[in-house]
C-alpha cells in the first residue's frame, strides 16, 4: 500500500489522541452516562484459524489500512483481526444495567467480555450492542474482540472497496472503524426511539418503557406531553419548520421512571407537487431546488474514519459556504454525528443504500455509459444469500437513520451495482418510510417503482426535461484538477474533463451550471447533484482537494450559481 504523499490537517500532532472520548455518539438518544473505549488496544493479525498472536498496537477506532490507526497495512482476504484491551469502569458507573455499543465494525464481529462469550454481528456499517452486565466483574474487565471481512465475496453491502484498489475504488477497511463505548441504565430503560414529525407536529414512540412526561422547548416556551403505552402526541400550531435556510430543531426531554434521556426532531416535509404543469419535488409544500454534492466519506489518513467527528461539521460548513444545500451520501452510512450535525447546521442528505453483489464493468457501466440504460433486473444478481443481505441491510439503515430530518431521500441501487428486483425493493421500503422520496436506481437500468426520474450525465451535454415524475440530475460533472502537493497518488488519477489551472476550472464549472444546469432547473429539473465535495484517492474531481487544505473554486462565483439556481426554479 503506498502512503499518502502529504501530511493532513487531521494528524496526530493535531491533537487526535482520545479521537472522540468528550463526544458523545449517539445525540439522539442521550443520556448522562458515557464511557469510552476508544484508544490504544492489543491487535493479532493472523490467518482464520489460527491462534491470536498481540504483537502489535492500534488506535480504535481507526482501522489498521489507516495512518491514524497506528499500524497503516492492507491484509489480505482471510485474515482475522483480534482486538483485545483491559478497563475499569469508574466508581458508581453502574446504575442497574450496562450497555456496550459498537458504532459499527467491517464485516462480521464477535465478542467476549473476561472470556464470556457475548455475540455476533454481521455488517459492516451499523451499530449493535450486547448487555454486558451479568459478565462485569470488580476490577479490570478483559473485552476481546474478533473480526473477519470477506470482501471479495460480495455477499455483505461491501460499498466502493476494493483489494485491488484505483480510479473509482478506494483502500478497503476492515475492522472497527467507530467509536466504542459504554452507558449505564436503569433495569426498565428507553431502548429506541421512533419518531415521526411533519407541519402539524410530532408523534414520539419509545421501546422499551411505558409512562413517562415529555418536555419539549418550543420558540414560545416549554411543552409538556404525557407518555402512555410507549406513545406521545406533541401537537404544534404554525410550528417553525425545518430547512436548510432555518434548520430548527425541537429539543425535548423524556423522562420514564428512573430513565432520562433527551432527543430533538424538526418539522418539515417532502413531497411531490405539480407545479406549472410540471412534476417537482416539495420541501415543506413548496418547490425547492436540491442543490447538491456527491460526498463519499473519505479521509486520506482515516479513509472511513475522520480524525475528530468535528471533520463532518467543517465539511458540512465547506458545501454551505459555496452555497450547496444538499448531499448525497454514496454508498456509505456514516456515524450518527454526521446526521446530528447536518440536522443541527441545516444540510439536506440524499443517502445511498451501501451496495453489494458483483459488479461488471461492462454491464454496469461501460454498455449503459454507451446508452444502454434499459434491463430486466428481475434476473440480476440471483445469489438468495446476497440478495436477502441487501434487504436485511435496507430495513436496518432505515431503522437506525429514520429520526434524522436532514434525511429527505433514499436510494436504493446505484448504476446497476447489485440491483435486482427493484420494484420489490421499492415497495418493502416504501412499507416503512413513507415519508422520504425514493429513488430506486440512480443511473440506468430504470424501474416502474421509483418517485423520481435519476440520470447520471458525465459525457454528453445535460438536457434533462421532466415528464411524468420529478427529475432529478443524480450525477454529472466529475470535472477534475489536480493540485500540487495536495494529491494522493501522483502517478495515477482520475476523473473526467482534467485542467490544468484554477481559473480553468472555475470558468467550465460555471459555464456547465450557467449553460446546463440552470435552464434544466427553470424548466423543472428538481435538483443536481455534481461530482463532487472532494478528492478522494486517485479520483481528483473535487472542490477541495483530499487532505482539504486547497479549495479549487471561488466562493463568491459558487454562491452567484446557487442564487441564479433557486431563483430559476421558483
Amino acid at each position: 500500500m503506498k502512503k499518502n504523499r502529504f501530511i493532513t490537517l487531521d494528524t496526530p500532532e493535531a491533537g487526535i489522541i482520545g479521537h472522540s472520548d468528550t463526544v458523545y455518539p449517539r445525540p439522539q438518544l442521550r443520556r448522562d452516562s458515557f464511557f469510552s473505549l476508544d484508544g490504544i488496544w492489543d491487535l493479532s493479525a493472523r490467518p482464520c484459524g489460527m491462534e491470536p498472536e498481540f504483537d502489535k498496537r492500534i488506535r480504535v477506532p481507526f482501522v489498521p489500512e489507516s495512518a491514524l490507526s497506528g499500524v497503516h497495512h492492507v491484509y489480505p482476504s482471510g485474515t482475522e483481526l483480534c482486538y483485545h484491551r483491559s478497563f475499569e469502569l469508574p466508581s458508581g458507573f453502574c446504575r442497574g444495567r450496562v450497555l456496550l455499543h459498537f458504532g459499527a465494525s467491517d464485516q462480521v464481529t464477535k465478542v467476549w467480555l473476561n472470556s464470556h462469550y457475548l455475540g455476533e454481528h454481521v455488517g459492516g456499517y451499523l451499530p449493535f450492542s450486547f448487555d454486558v452486565t451479568d459478565y462485569l466483574q470488580k476490577g479490570k474487565n478483559a473485552l476481546f474482540v474478533r473480526v473477519t471481512d470477506e470482501l471479495d465475496q460480495h455477499i455483505l453491502p461491501w460499498g466502493k472497496q476494493k483489494h485491488k484498489r484505483g480510479g473509482m475504488w478506494y483502500t478497503p477497511v476492515s475492522g472497527l472503524w467507530q467509536t466504542v463505548w459504554m452507558e449505564s441504565v436503569p433495569d426498565v430503560y428507553v431502548r429506541s426511539l421512533h419518531i415521526e414529525a411533519d407541519a402539524r407536529g410530532a408523534v414520539i414512540r419509545a421501546e422499551g418503557v411505558t409512562d413517562g412526561m415529555v418536555t419539549v422547548r418550543t420558540p414560545e416556551g416549554l411543552a409538556c406531553a404525557q407518555m402512555r403505552n410507549g406513545v406521545a402526541h406533541i401537537p404544534l400550531e404554525d410550528p417553525r419548520l425545518w430547512s436548510p435556510e432555518d434548520p430548527y430543531l425541537y429539543h425535548f426531554k423524556l423522562i420514564c421512571g428512573e430513565d432520562t434521556v433527551s432527543s430533538y426532531f424538526a418539522c418539515r416535509t417532502v413531497s411531490i407537487g405539480n407545479v406549472g404543469g410540471v412534476p417537482r419535488l416539495l420541501l415543506n409544500g413548496k418547490p425547492y431546488f436540491f442543490h447538491g454534492l456527491l460526498d463519499q466519506g473519505y479521509f486520506p489518513d482515516g479513509i472511513f474514519t475522520p480524525a475528530h467527528p468535528s471533520r463532518y461539521e467543517k465539511d458540512i460548513l465547506f458545501a454551505k459556504s459555496l452555497g450547496f444545500n444538499t448531499l448525497r451520501k454514496h454508498i456509505k452510512i456514516e456515524p450518527e454525528q454526521f446526521y446530528y450535525d447536518c440536522d443541527r447546521l441545516g444540510m439536506i442528505v440524499f443517502q445511498d443504500m451501501v451496495n453489494n453483489g458483483d459488479y461488471s464493468f461492462l454491464r454496469d457501466t461501460a454498455l449503459p455509459t454507451l446508452g444502454f440504460k434499459r434491463r430486466n433486473d428481475k434476473r440480476l444478481h440471483q445469489n438468495a444469500a446476497s440478495r436477502e443481505a441487501f434487504l436485511h441491510a435496507m430495513d436496518e439503515t432505515v431503522t437506525a437513520l429514520y429520526n434524522h430530518p436532514c434525511i429527505c431521500y433514499w436510494t436504493i441501487f446505484n448504476e446497476g451495482w447489485g440491483q435486482f428486483d427493484g420494484d420489490v425493493a421499492y415497495r418493502r421500503l416504501r412499507a416503512i418510510d413513507d415519508s422520504r422520496i425514493i429513488d430506486t436506481a440512480s443511473g440506468w437500468f430504470e424501474t416502474k417503482e421509483s418517485e423520481v426520474e435519476s440520470p447520471h450525465v458525465y459525457f454528453k451535454p445535460v438536457r434533462c426535461r421532466p415528464k411524468e415524475k420529478p427529475l432529478i440530475l443524480s450525477e454529472f460533472g466529475g470535472y477534475s484538477l489536480a493540485v500540487d502537493g495536495h494529491v494522493f497518488n501522483p502517478d495515477k488519477s482520475y476523473g473526467y474533463r482534467k485542467f490544468k489551472s484554477e481559473a480553468d476550472f472555475q470558468k467550465a464549472l460555471t459555464a456547465l451550471y450557467e449553460n446546463e444546469i440552470l435552464p434544466a432547473a427553470a424548466a423543472g429539473l428538481s435538483g443536481a447533484i455534481y461530482t463532487q465535495i472532494t478528492d478522494v484517492e486517485d479520483e481528483i474531481n473535487g472542490l477541495v482537494t483530499y487532505d482539504r487544505k486547497h479549495v479549487k473554486v471561488d466562493a463568491a462565483e459558487m454562491q452567484r450559481i446557487a442564487t441564479a439556481l433557486m431563483a430559476a426554479h421558483k
